[in-house]
C-alpha cells in the first residue's frame, strides 16, 4: 500500500476537534514563514542600498571633480609663473647692483652700459635710470644724465636716491640754489647723512660759516666717520679757519 493512501486513512480517523488544531498549526507556520522571508528580503534591500550609497561616497572622494583638477591645475600654474617672475626680478636686481657697484668705483662707461641692459630687460626699473643718469652727469653728460633722473623720479616720485642725485648733479654743475631745494626734497622723504653733508658743502664754498656748521654737526651725529672726511674736503676751504668750524672738526 503506498504511504499517500496509507496517511490519507489515518487522518480520516482523526477527530474534527484535532483536524481543526492541526490545521491551526499548520496556517501559523505558513504565516511565520511568509513573514520572515518578507523581512529578510526588506532588511537584504536596505543592506544593498546601503552598500550601493557607500560606493558612490568613496567614488568621488577617489576620483575629484572636473572643476578640481581644473583648479589644482591652474594654482599649479600660478606657481610656476611666480616663481619665473622672482626669478627674473632676482636676475635684474643683480644686474642693477653690479651697475651701481661699477659707479661707486667711478667706472662710469661700465655703469651706463650694465644700467641700459637692465632697462632693456625691464623699462620700468627706476633705480637702473637713477644710477645710469648719476654715472652721466659723472662722466660730463648732464643734459643726458638730467633725463634719466628724472624717468626715475617719474617712475617714482618719492624715491629718495634718485631726489638726492638730482640735487647732486646740481651742485656738480654749480647750480647752488637747485641743489639746495632738491636735498631739502630728497630729506622729506629720507634722513640720509649725505644730504646733510652737501648742504654744508655748498654752504662752505660760499663761506657760510652758520649754515656750514649747523647741516654739518647734523651728518657728524648721525655718522661720526664724516668728521674725518671734513677734515680734508676741499669744499670748506672758505671756513676752515673759523672758530666754529675748527670747534666742530677737532
Amino acid at each position: 500500500m503506498h504511504t499517500y493512501t496509507r496517511g490519507k486513512r489515518m487522518f480520516s480517523r482523526l477527530s474534527l476537534k484535532t483536524k481543526i488544531i492541526i490545521f491551526s498549526i499548520a496556517a501559523v507556520a505558513a504565516v511565520a514563514i511568509i513573514i520572515n522571508t518578507a523581512i529578510n528580503n526588506r532588511q537584504n534591500s536596505k543592506n544593498y542600498k546601503f552598500a550601493d550609497e557607500n560606493s558612490s561616497v568613496k567614488n568621488e572622494v577617489i576620483k575629484p571633480s572636473e572643476s578640481s583638477l581644473k583648479q589644482q591645475e591652474e594654482e599649479e600654474k600660478k606657481k610656476q609663473e611666480d616663481a619665473l617672475k622672482l626669478e627674473k626680478q632676482k636676475a635684474i636686481e643683480d644686474k642693477y647692483q653690479k651697475g651701481y657697484e661699477a659707479f661707486q668705483n667711478k667706472k662710469y662707461s661700465d655703469a651706463i652700459k650694465i644700467e641700459d641692459e637692465v632697462i632693456a630687460e625691464d623699462d620700468t626699473f627706476y633705480k637702473a635710470y637713477n644710477v645710469k643718469g648719476i654715472a652721466q652727469c659723472y662722466d660730463k653728460k648732464y643734459l643726458d644724465g638730467m633725463k634719466n633722473i628724472d624717468k626715475a623720479l617719474e617712475l617714482k616720485p618719492e624715491y629718495g636716491y634718485a631726489r638726492f642725485n638730482k640735487a647732486l648733479a646740481y651742485e656738480l654743475y654749480a647750480k647752488y640754489d637747485d641743489a639746495l631745494k632738491w636735498y631739502d626734497k630728497a630729506l622729506e622723504v629720507e634722513n640720509f647723512v649725505w644730504s646733510h653733508y652737501g648742504k654744508a658743502s655748498i654752504y662752505g664754498r660760499r663761506g657760510d660759516v652758520e649754515n656750514t656748521v649747523k647741516n654739518l654737526k647734523t651728518a657728524i651725529d648721525m655718522d661720526p666717520t664724516v668728521k674725518d672726511i671734513a677734515k680734508d674736503e676741499v669744499d670748506f676751504n672758505n671756513v676752515r679757519n673759523s672758530k666754529e668750524f675748527q670747534e666742530l672738526i677737532k
